[in-house]
């Protein structure tokens, strides 16, 4: 009988010695439970993912000496690690076998993958070679993440001998991801006839997250063992006579739950890992600072966050008691600083310059970049990061403000849609022991900047259900405005935003980065040109 341990932990990019340290101890609880070997997600030993530190050769010799290091110091249980490595001259995404203080086999990636937020052809070189390991009677092959999504891997550790799959992985999340991971691992078990086990890394990284989700496919394709989703845990799993068993099977997330653990997670290591005091959060009354401050206090705790009113004569009263009762129900610090005296100064230094030309967008985009101002300057004062607030549909179609409300550090709800904003905030309130944390107002009143009197987001923008669809579908699906229309969406309204979203590129790319939860999101995902004369099919 061979038993597996599962370390899906939350790995830091570029922290050497940290992540051996944290394998170390997974490896001691692992032995503890009678684990004959530990198995670590992709690029455990480093942190995934390391892009450009790929390029530096004293990245891999440092590397290098800390596989050294961790080797030395395990003992009584093999353990599955997986690394860069430079080999013959050429650099690999490894994984390496440690035993009794000695590296036994190393097994060399081979399919890489190079789309979404993957780059892995532009560091590494692809492996051609099985590796099979016996570990306590059992012969095991190695894969690493992308080599399960096609043909070939698989297929060679079986023909090579291997009666159960081990694969190291780095994948991060995205909205219903899992069935989908579930369903490729589940034609590799179909293909092979051999039982598999599915490490995934957890934790942020930038704006990525990782939700851990491991799991375990017997050789009927049934799953056997799953860890929880976005947190640390160490899953174990046996193998005898060729059935895979465990006790570990925990229940899939609702969709709104999984949004909203990814978001917290993603704040908290973005924060954690670089070093930040807190966050700082400008609130206007309305449902996306009311989310962002739900996140960030879910996140880090009330005693790190500091929330920020910024009123104008366009705030209405209902705003400002919206405000008021979140902070009094989540309990962080708060200050209001209304702006109409900086509105009044600039007003008195611009108004010979715009002597003759009427009030416009002008006017509105100083309110917000007033607001922006003193948001930076309380972060520069304390510590402590802006978090942004703006949504995915806003983001897409330019509807923000340069240097305003997109003035900040990281973006939490950059890749959520304002449809799903609703939903998210419905479901923080069901977390609530007593009353709403987001007060029934905000969530139930017309969105508005308030930027001028009686204004409404969707006197510029079509309904939300309907800009959301014709994003969806522009942006994540590649379809034409053409298909669009034929799919049965407004043709005025397509056309209008894809207008909108062509000539905010150059907006987004001045965009703090965000956490990642959609398919594809305006970050690694998302390339395209800002200067471009490419006119679509319609």
């Amino acid at each position: 009988m061979l038993r597996i341990a599962v370390a899906q932990f939350n790995a830091t990019v570029g922290d050497l010695t940290g992540n051996v340290e944290r394998i170390i101890q997974c490896a001691a609880a692992a032995k503890a439970r009678g684990a004959h070997v530990l198995l670590t997600p992709e690029l455990a030993l480093c942190g995934y993912p390391p892009e450009d530190l790929l390029l530096r050769p004293d990245f891999y010799r440092a590397c290098n000496r800390a596989l050294d290091d961790l080797a030395s110091r395990i003992d009584g249980i093999a353990v599955i690690v997986g690394h860069p490595e430079e080999h013959d001259g050429t650099c690999h995404n490894a994984a390496t076998i440690i035993e009794n203080g000695q590296r036994t086999a190393t097994y060399r990636k081979m399919r890489l993958p190079n789309y979404e937020v993957f780059d892995e052809k532009r560091y590494f070189e692809p492996g051609s070679e099985p590796c099979v390991v016996t570990l306590n009677g059992v012969r095991c092959g190695i894969n690493i993440c992308a080599d399960i999504w096609e043909e070939g891997a698989a297929e060679l550790s079986r023909q090579a001998g291997a009666e159960l799959l081990l694969v190291l992985n780095a994948s991060p999340c995205h909205l219903d991801k899992t069935q989908e991971r579930v369903q490729v691992l589940a034609d590799r078990v179909e293909a092979t006839g051999i039982p598999a086990i599915y490490c995934n890394l957890v934790g942020g990284q930038d704006e990525l997250v990782f939700d851990g989700d491991s799991f375990a496919l017997d050789a009927g394709k049934k799953v056997c063992m799953r860890l929880p989703q976005f947190e640390e845990a160490l899953g174990i799993a046996d193998f005898e006579a060729g059935r895979l068993t465990s006790d570990d099977l925990c229940h899939e997330l609702p969709l709104e739950a999984e949004a909203y653990n990814a978001l917290v997670l993603g704040v908290r290591d973005y924060i954690g890992k670089t070093g930040f005091k807190g966050a700082i959060i400008g609130l206007s009354g309305g449902i996306d600072s009311a989310l962002t401050l739900c996140v960030a206090v879910d996140a880090l705790g009330a005693d790190k966050v500091h929330a920020v009113m910024m009123p104008s004569p366009y705030t209405a009263q209902m705003s400002l008691d919206d405000s008021r009762e979140m902070i009094r129900q989540l309990g962080c610090s708060y200050d209001e600083i209304a702006i109409a005296p900086a509105m009044e100064t600039y007003a008195a230094m611009l108004d010979p310059l715009f002597a003759g030309l009427p009030a416009d967008t002008t006017e509105e985009n100083i309110q917000a970049r007033i607001r922006g101002n003193i948001l930076m300057a309380l972060s520069n004062k304390t510590g402590k990061l802006v978090l942004t607030t703006g949504n995915k549909s806003e983001m897409a179609v330019g509807y923000c403000t340069l240097y305003g409300d997109m003035a900040g550090g990281f973006a939490v709800i950059k890749d959520v849609y304002k449809t799903l904003v609703y939903r998210l905030s419905r479901y923080r309130n069901t977390l609530c022991q007593g009353d709403p944390v987001i007060p029934e107002n905000i969530i139930v009143r017309p969105p508005s900047a308030e930027l001028k009197p009686d204004q409404k987001d969707q006197d510029s923008l079509p309904e939300y259900e309907v800009l959301d669809a014709i994003v969806r579908a522009y942006m994540e699906e590649d379809r034409s405005p053409r298909e669009i229309i034929a799919a049965g969406l407004p043709e005025a309204d397509v056309r209008r935003v894809v207008r909108l979203l062509r000539i905010a590129e150059y907006k987004r790319r001045q965009a703090p980065v965000g956490i990642r939860i959609t398919p594809r999101g305006f970050g690694k995902d998302w390339r395209y040109p800002i200067t471009n004369r490419y006119v679509d099919e319609f």
